[in-house]
C-alpha cells in the first residue's frame, strides 16, 4: 500500500475517531505480509542507523529491538495513527506488532514516520512479551531520544528500560509524540 493510501485511511480514521470505530476493521485493512514487513524494517533500520550512529551503538547493546518502519498518523482535532513493526532478537524476528494512537487537540495535517524502540533489558522484553498490549508510558521505563539527547548517550550512560528513536518524518503535522501509543502483538 502506497503512503498516499495510508495517509487517505489514517484521514479516514481521524474524520471518524469521535465514533466508535473498529481498529480491528483497520488493522485488517492495513495488514501486511511478514515478509513486507520484514523487509520494510530492514531498510528502517539502516536509515535510522546511517542518520543517527548512536543508534546503532544502543541497537548493538539491546536484548531486543522493536521495529515500526512506517507509522501514518493524521488529525483534525480528533486524530490517530497506525502501523505495523516487527520485534527482533538475537538478529530475528520473533514476533509482529502494530502501534495505534487516538489524539484529541489542537491539531491538523498528517504524515508518516518510522520509530524503533530498544529494549535494554530482560524486563522490558517480559513486559513486552506478557502484556495484553503494551501502553508507551505505563511499564517498563522509555526514553524518547531526540538528536540533543543523542549526541549526550552512549552505551555507558545507558539505565533506563527502553529508548526509541523517531525517524524519516514526512508530511505537514507539527510534532511527532508516540506518548499514549498501545503497542499490541499481531498474527503474521
Amino acid at each position: 500500500m502506497t503512503n498516499f493510501s495510508r495517509i487517505a485511511v489514517a484521514l479516514f480514521l481521524a474524520g471518524t475517531a469521535a465514533l466508535p470505530v473498529s481498529f480491528a476493521t483497520f488493522e485488517s485493512a492495513q495488514a501486511a505480509t511478514a515478509a513486507d514487513i520484514n523487509q520494510d524494517a530492514d531498510q528502517a533500520l539502516k536509515t535510522l542507523y546511517r542518520t543517527n550512529p548512536v543508534a546503532e551503538q544502543i541497537g548493538k547493546s539491546a536484548r531486543a529491538v522493536l521495529i515500526f518502519p512506517n507509522i501514518v498518523k493524521a488529525g483534525l482535532v480528533f486524530g490517530g495513527s497506525y502501523g505495523e513493526g516487527v520485534l527482533r532478537q538475537g538478529g530475528r524476528n520473533v514476533d509482529y506488532f502494530n502501534s495505534v494512537s487516538a489524539s484529541w487537540g489542537l491539531q491538523a495535517g498528517a504524515q508518516s514516520y518510522g520509530y524503533v524502540v530498544f529494549l535494554m533489558n530482560a524486563k522490558a522484553v517480559d513486559y513486552l512479551n506478557r502484556s495484553d498490549g503494551w501502553e508507551l508510558g505505563v511499564g517498563p521505563t522509555v526514553v524518547i531520544v531526540n538528536d540533543g539527547m543523542a549526541k549526550n548517550l552512549s552505551t555507558t550512560t545507558l539505565q533506563d528500560d527502553a529508548y526509541a528513536f523517531i525517524f524519516s518524518q514526512e508530511g505537514l503535522m507539527a510534532g511527532v509524540s508516540i506518548e499514549g501509543t498501545k503497542i499490541s502483538q499481531i498474527k503474521r
